[in-house]
This record gives structure tokens, C-alpha cells and sequence, in this order.
């Protein structure tokens, strides 16, 4: 029975590339993320506790990062540096119902689950829209999009709501094509994330959105996983992936930002056009007062000129 409470209703994926919604934050998720929270850098390895990925500007670029708050003091970090520990403690039994036929796995063996609710002794990972540089610059929200995975076994994340409606799947490995989901602005969302074997796993994300100055940015990152008590954290830090990406999309190697410029603060955007708005004003008001001059000075030349005939 507890097996099928953690794995309630986990299914298969629509094939549908309409953007799934994903911004229905359960009530025990408030919080508020502070403009100062530094980015920390060097390799870590989070194991328990609370985890987001979320958007933020790093150098007037846009990116993916890692919301640490594990600590007391949270911070960012760089997904490059950072790998995600599923252990031993998060194996839950498949239990015997077509229910979950989708997974591939039969029956009575035993997957990885990062669970939605908080689970004290497994990473807590979901992802929020809430650093205040990203809800002042974007327009609604983003999109988060999976482009692949590499590992040794699948990966599927899905919503669970706790109203008894159907589960509401947003990433499966073993689809072949891109699967975006949209997230509103200032929202705090976690999902249960289902692996099915012990092993690396790498997973190429990206994060666009359309901007209120009418950009659009996008970056793409790979999030490094270690499941399983006996995989190397090692490993996973120096794991590479030639990972498939669909036509169109970019490919996650680093920190793939595709903003074609630096994207500045709006504020500081609004009021540089309102600064060249007042410079162009009054450029063509000399422009006016010189050409009134000049015709003041032909008119004067010319009576002039009359008056000497």
C-alpha cells in the first residue's frame, strides 16, 4: 500500500509538443528567494534536503542554475559543479497493477524515487521561477524543456496533485522528442523523478522565456545524477554524454546561453530609451532653430541686396 501511495499513477506521456503547465505550487512550498544569494563555486554533491533549479542572470546572462537550501544560508550553483545523490533510501517497490506498465519494469522491482512530498533522508528536487531579477525581467514565465538523458536506465518526472485528480507526467526518457512544460512566474513547484537503475545520469535541460522588453533568452545545462549508494560521485562529476538533441535545439555542452546579447537589467533598459528619446527630441529641436535661422539670415541678405540696386 505505501508502494502505491509513492508511486500513485504514474503514466505515460502524451506525445502532444503543446507545452504541458506546470505551475499548481502545493501549499506548503512559500518562499522567497533574496536578489543577494550568492553563487558559490566548486564541486558539491547534495544528498538531502531542499533543491530547486531556477533561472537567474549571472553576468547579464541568463542561465540555469542549482537553488541550494540545504544550509542554512542558501546559495546558487553551477550545474557543472554539482551532482544530485539519489541513494539507497529512495528505492521504492513497483507494485503488480497495469497502472504503472509504462515504466518498462516489472512488477516487484525496485526504482529510484525523488519524491514530490519531502522525504528527510532523500534529495528534495523540484524548481522555482523566484529570483527577483527573473520575475522583474520576464514576460509570464518560462518554459523548461527536457532534451535528453543519458544513463543507464530511464528517467520519468511527473506532478501528483492531491486532490485525487490524474498524475500529470512532464519528462520521459524514452520519448524521443523534446517535452516542454510552462511555469509561471514566481512559482515553486516540486515532481516526483523516477529512475530505474543505479548508475550515472546525465540530463540536458533548457530554461527560455519571452522578456517584457520583447528578447527572448534561452540557455541550456546538463544536470549531473549519482543514483545509487555504490555510484561514484567522481564519476559523475567527470561524466560526458554525446547526448541526441532534436533539430533546432542547442546542444548541452556547458552553459549554452542563446541571447544574442547580454540582456540588462529592465529598469536600467527603460531608462536608457527614455535617455535616447530625450537626446533625439532635442537634436531636432537645434535642427528647427538652425533652420530658422538660416532663412532669417536669406531673408536679411536679401532685402539687402534690393536695397543696394
Amino acid at each position: 500500500m505505501i508502494a502505491r501511495c509513492t508511486l500513485a499513477a504514474l503514466i505515460a506521456l502524451t506525445t502532444a509538443q503543446t507545452p504541458a503547465r506546470a505551475n499548481q505550487p502545493s501549499p506548503d512550498l512559500g518562499q522567497s528567494i533574496a536578489a543577494d544569494q550568492p553563487l558559490t563555486t566548486g564541486r558539491a554533491e547534495l544528498s538531502t534536503g531542499h533543491v530547486d533549479l531556477g533561472p537567474r542572470y549571472v553576468d547579464n546572462r541568463w542561465t540555469l542554475l542549482i537553488h541550494d537550501g540545504t544550509q542554512a544560508q542558501p546559495v546558487w550553483r553551477n550545474p557543472d559543479e554539482t551532482v544530485l545523490r539519489v541513494s539507497d533510501t529512495a528505492l521504492q517497490t513497483v507494485p503488480d497493477d497495469p497502472e504503472y506498465a509504462f515504466l518498462g519494469v516489472d512488477a516487484g522491482e525496485r526504482v529510484y524515487v525523488v519524491p514530490q512530498v519531502q522525504h528527510p533522508d532523500v534529495v528534495w528536487l523540484g524548481w522555482n521561477t523566484q529570483d527577483p531579477r527573473v520575475m522583474q525581467s520576464i514576460d509570464r514565465g518560462v518554459t523548461l524543456t527536457l532534451l535528453g538523458v543519458h544513463g543507464p536506465g530511464t528517467l520519468t518526472t511527473y506532478l501528483q496533485p492531491g486532490n485525487f485528480a490524474a498524475p500529470q507526467p512532464l519528462w520521459r526518457s524514452t520519448e524521443p522528442k523534446t517535452q516542454p512544460f510552462w511555469v509561471e512566474v514566481n512559482t515553486h513547484t516540486h515532481a516526483n523523478w523516477v529512475f530505474t537503475a543505479p548508475g550515472v545520469y546525465l540530463i540536458a535541460v533548457q530554461v527560455s522565456a519571452d522578456l517584457i522588453n520583447g528578447e527572448t533568452v534561452s540557455a541550456t545545462r546538463t544536470l549531473r545524477f549519482a543514483v545509487g549508494d555504490a555510484t561514484s560521485t567522481d564519476e559523475a562529476h567527470a561524466a560526458t554524454a554525446d547526448i541526441p538533441v532534436p533539430a533546432g535545439q542547442a546542444s548541452p555542452v556547458g552553459d549554452r546561453t542563446e541571447a544574442a546579447e547580454p540582456v540588462g537589467d529592465p529598469v536600467t533598459l527603460r531608462i536608457g530609451l527614455v535617455a535616447l528619446a530625450a537626446l533625439l527630441a532635442t537634436g531636432l529641436v537645434l535642427l528647427l532653430l538652425r533652420g530658422r535661422g538660416a532663412r532669417r539670415q536669406a531673408e536679411r541678405e536679401g532685402r539687402t541686396s534690393g536695397g543696394d540696386r
